[in-house]
Parts: structure tokens; sequence; C-alpha cells
């Protein structure tokens, strides 16, 4: 079965990787965010030989996010990240092909793991089955 695994992340967030202290999110080093760059890259390396990658990727930081909704009117609003009402908003994804829910979840756990700077905020990992063609909703 096919699910995906999203971690979260906001505008702040970016901003500390990038080594500026902001919001709850303290400044990251170069050193730390190779240490993160270098785990999640053993992720991908493990996921893709063992054959359950299907993709992954990280996303841009909220401030390059475009939101599309339909107004009153019927028209389409665009409005420009990032929200000042939206907190975190998907920072990354894996498409994964597990044979179950109990391995995606261990797969899920490990990048809970990943090393961070001490006081970062934690966001869960999230997991969702992705339907299969005429699968139930």
């Amino acid at each position: 079965m096919k699910y995906l695994v999203m971690i979260q992340g906001t505008q702040d967030d970016y901003e500390a990787m990038r080594g500026q202290a902001s919001g709850a999110s303290p400044g990251w080093s170069e050193k730390e965010l190779q240490a993160m760059f270098a785990f999640m890259g053993e992720v991908n390396n493990d996921l893709s030989e063992s054959g359950e990658l299907v993709d992954g990727q990280g996303l841009a930081e909220p401030a390059k996010t475009r939101f599309v909704s339909l107004g009153e009117d019927g028209r389409p609003v665009i409005t420009d990240g990032p929200y000042s009402e939206t907190k975190e908003l998907l920072a990354g994804y894996w498409v994964l092909d597990c044979e179950s829910l109990e391995r995606v979840t261990e797969i899920a756990a490990r990048v809970a793991t990943c090393p961070v700077p001490e006081g970062t905020p934690a966001y869960p990992v999230i997991i969702r089955p992705i339907l299969d063609e005429g699968g139930d909703l």
C-alpha cells in the first residue's frame, strides 16, 4: 500500500535554518543544518535501497506559497504567503510503498529522530494512506 508521510514547518523554521533565530525557533549553525541534511539523505538512501521510496521532496518556505480559493462572487482569489493565520504548513514529504502500516510507522518514527538544534519546535510526522483507484473513502 502507498502512504504519504509528511513533515511540517513554519516560516520561522525556515528562517532559523538560515541561521536567523525567530519566534520559537533558535538559529541553526551550518554544522546543525548539514547534520539534518545528512540524516535525511541516509533515510532517502535506505528507502530507495529497500524499494519503498516512490518519491520524496522538501518544499520551499511558506513565504513562497500561494493559496487559490473562491471569493463570494465565485471568482478565484489569489493570496501570496506567508500566512499569519496559518501555523504549520507542509515542509516535505515522502510517498512510500510499504507492506504495512506498522512498517511505515517505523519509518515515520525514524524521521522523527532527525537531529535539530536544542529548543527547536517538535512537529509530528504525519502518515496518510493513499487511496488506490476505486478505494474506499
